[in-house]
């Protein structure tokens, strides 16, 4: 799976100043709006909160993956944000969250897709020398060039 191809200019927020997690969201929302894959930004906003609510997407190591599947999406997308300040996110290590990656889904091709995307970047994850260079990204094309190691 080419990850960095889900990703747009637009859609990377690198460094992105907000006060919450949900400010985080919204303007995640926004980015992906910019980049073309999500044409209902309250829709799809929806759905990433409804999956919050079903347990936290903060997967520990100061990075977060909220997702969700909506027919306010047109076709797959990912954004990124390096927090400017770390925010927590109710994460399962409890630390709070520095990097944020979104995913976007049609609801339509949700199944598939969406875990292809979400498994490809959990694994990654896991590589704490690749974790400390996506905390160090300074711009969009050195985040490009970390994720096509993926």
């Amino acid at each position: 799976m080419n990850v960095s191809a889900l990703l747009d200019k637009q859609s990377i927020l690198i460094p992105l100043d907000i006060s919450d997690k949900t400010d985080c969201i919204q303007a995640m929302v926004d980015a992906l709006a910019l980049s073309g894959c999500v044409t209902d930004k309250s829709a799809y906003f929806e759905a990433v909160m409804n999956r919050e609510k079903t347990g936290s997407t903060g997967i520990g190591f100061g990075v977060a993956i909220p997702h969700g599947k909506s027919a306010g999406v047109s076709k797959p997308g990912l954004a990124f944000a390096k927090l400017a300040k770390q925010t927590d996110w109710d994460s399962l290590d409890g630390e709070p969250v520095s990097a944020v990656f979104m995913i976007a889904v049609p609801e339509a091709a949700a199944g598939n897709e969406h875990l292809q995307i979400l498994i490809a970047i959990s694994r990654k994850l896991i590589d704490e020398e690749f974790r400390d260079k996506l905390l160090a990204v300074q711009d969009s094309e050195e985040l490009i060039g970390l994720l096509q190691t993926i």
